[in-house]
């Protein structure tokens, strides 16, 4: 029976749901150090997390029954996909639960920003009528600037332009067309920071977006112009951040997530005045917390029933009905692998050709057959997520095609530098493994068991 341990606070009903799911045993063990997760991890088939579990490779190294990770929420910062997918672990997760949630609480510190609300409700509970002292700013007939339009960016977007907002947006995907389709502008980063009244961030933490707003950024923008970072932390530098809250640079800031949670006590930020502060809130509200708590629960207990990948990040999303068709093509596609491995010398290139109803499998069915390959080859055992990163470490290219034969039949070509090896296979009526074509000869064949290959020299007077 699989087990998954859930090392985060997750809601009660997704808590529910995932243990309602057949044949799984359900653990919740939270507040685990990296020491005590690897102690405990190898023991489970998946692991449902948020933000706070750190999936490290030390954690993964441990984790030898490990075959899913499910993140109840969006970002996966706190997850090393490479290491991940080299341990052959899915990782999945939630990236519509929560996106009204956090795009809302965005626009609410654009608001309190814009009418200084946590600044007069303090001076009220000091006894104070400040009335004169923060005066506002409208949001009407004001652009709002969106750096990321993805699910949350788009929500945010639609909500802005019921505020009467006028939108723009820089994103790297962004086309015209799908800008003018929402009702906005596409403009380049340098243009968004030179016009926006208010700039919000809805993009992901890659080395791209690393203080992608810093001192040099601030000094572009408006000195009117107000910042609110509800994405991930460590896209604004903050020491430079409150260095232009604090000079004048700009005129506010409303920040949810920070390089280090929780903040620590000399963080610059929490002396400025002019910056709102919360306790990454984005996705904390009771709706998206049951939200995403159900789904990813859901998510997980689909993979390890029926091997359904739904919003798989470090691998491609396979419906039940996808793996149902996956799962006898990875047998012919294993077996193929293996035999070529042991008639060829070491590989510059593997290319794998999928046709009939199997084409459109060709990707998955492409790394199942390499990662047979590299099995055989290194005496290892080597999943189909691994397999990709060890080809590439062995310097080996992966090439999935498909062919127009109206036949179910997969195609595995080698080439080893000294020449071209080839194996071709398909199932049988009756559901059997077939060898139909090896090193270029048509032949029908069981793929089962051991195989005896003899090479002959066509000579006369030879048998």
């Amino acid at each position: 029976m699989p087990k998954v341990l859930v090392s985060d606070k997750l809601s009660d009903s997704g808590v529910a749901a995932l243990k309602e799911a057949p044949g799984i045993e359900v653990d919740v063990n939270t507040g685990l150090s990296e020491a005590e997760l690897i102690e405990i991890i190898g023991q489970y088939d998946g692991l449902v997390i948020r933000s706070g579990t750190k999936v490290t490779p030390a954690v993964l190294e441990a984790a030898s029954s490990l075959k899913v990770v499910g993140r109840a929420g969006i970002g996966v910062d706190n997850v090393d996909l490479a290491a991940a997918s080299k341990h052959g672990v899915v990782v999945m997760n939630t990236p519509f639960g929560n996106a009204v949630t956090t795009a809302e609480h965005a626009l609410s510190l654009i608001s309190a920003l814009a009418r200084n609300i946590p600044q007069a409700t303090a001076s009220m509970r000091e006894g104070k009528w400040e009335k004169k002292k923060f005066k506002g700013r409208e949001k009407w007939n004001k652009t709002l600037g969106i750096v990321g339009l993805g699910n949350i960016g788009k929500i945010v977007a639609d909500r802005a332009l019921g505020l009467r907002m006028n939108v723009i947006a820089s994103d790297p995907v962004l086309t015209d067309a799908e800008a003018e389709a929402l009702g906005i502008e596409r403009v380049s980063f340098e243009d968004l920071l030179a016009k926006a009244d208010f700039i919000t961030i809805h993009a992901p933490l890659v080395p791209s977006t690393k203080h992608l707003f810093g001192a040099e950024q601030f000094k572009a923008m408006k000195k009117t112009a107000m910042i609110v970072n509800a994405a991930r932390g460590g896209i604004i530098d903050e020491a430079a951040l409150a260095e232009a809250l604090t000079s004048g640079e700009i005129a506010g800031a409303g920040i949810d997530v920070f390089e280090q949670e929780p903040v620590a006590a000399d963080n610059p930020l929490l002396k400025v005045p002019n910056c709102i502060l919360t306790p990454h809130l984005g996705a904390s509200t009771h709706e998206a917390q049951d939200r995403v708590g159900v789904q990813i629960a859901q998510q997980i207990g689909k993979f390890l029933n029926d091997g359904t990948i739904e919003n798989g990040v470090n691998v491609p999303s396979i419906d039940g009905e996808r793996a149902k068709r996956l799962t006898p093509a990875v047998d012919l596609a294993k077996a193929l692998g293996a035999l070529l491995a042991q008639i060829s010398g070491d590989p510059r290139e593997v290319r794998v050709s999928c046709s009939g109803d199997l084409a459109e499998l060709a990707q998955p069915v492409a790394q199942e057959a390499l990662a047979a390959f590299l099995s055989k080859k290194s005496g290892q055992t080597i999943t189909s997520l691994s397999a990709p990163y060890e080809a590439k470490e062995k310097g080996i290219k992966l090439t999935a095609d498909t062919s127009d034969r109206s036949l179910p039949v997969i195609r595995v070509v080698v080439n080893d530098g000294d020449g071209v090896h080839t194996a071709s296979g398909r199932r049988s009526r009756g559901g059997g493994l077939r060898l139909v074509g090896l090193e270029g000869y048509e032949l029908d064949a069981v793929l089962k068991g051991h195989v005896l290959i003899v090479r002959n020299s066509d000579k006369p007077g030879v048998i």
